[in-house]
């Protein structure tokens, strides 16, 4: 894989890990969604309000664009085994943005991750 073209996926797996603490960003605004207590459609509904919903949803459209621009420039079977780094992208991010600690095991499996998605991306 041409060093430009991993480039242009490795964008399209930071877009997605970023709308993925987007959207957790928006339901820490909202609180929880839980059936049980009756306000799940209430809300739901307010979530549409909280600005790091729409940030996510931008860089989830945006993260589609390169994505594909991305496919078509590699076979899928080389492509799609990076969207793993979003697991490690994301682990990061959630410790240093949200506070969320990873633990050993979590640690350990992302030094998994890294190692197949190398071996992946060099064959």
């Amino acid at each position: 894989m041409k060093p430009t073209d991993f480039l242009i996926l490795f964008c399209g797996v930071l877009l997605n890990a970023l709308a993925q603490l987007g959207l957790k960003a928006a339901t820490r605004v909202s609180g929880p969604l839980l059936v049980a207590d009756g306000n799940v459609v209430r809300r739901g509904l307010e979530l549409f309000t909280v600005p790091p919903l729409w940030y996510a949803v931008g860089a989830y459209a945006l993260s589609l664009v390169v994505w594909i621009v991305g496919l078509s420039r590699v076979p899928v079977s080389q492509a799609y085994p990076l969207l793993s780094l979003g697991y490690v992208i994301n682990i990061f991010l959630a410790w240093w943005l949200l506070g969320e600690v990873p633990n050993v095991q979590r640690v350990a499996g992302i030094g998994i991750i890294i190692l197949g998605v190398v071996l992946v991306a060099r064959s």
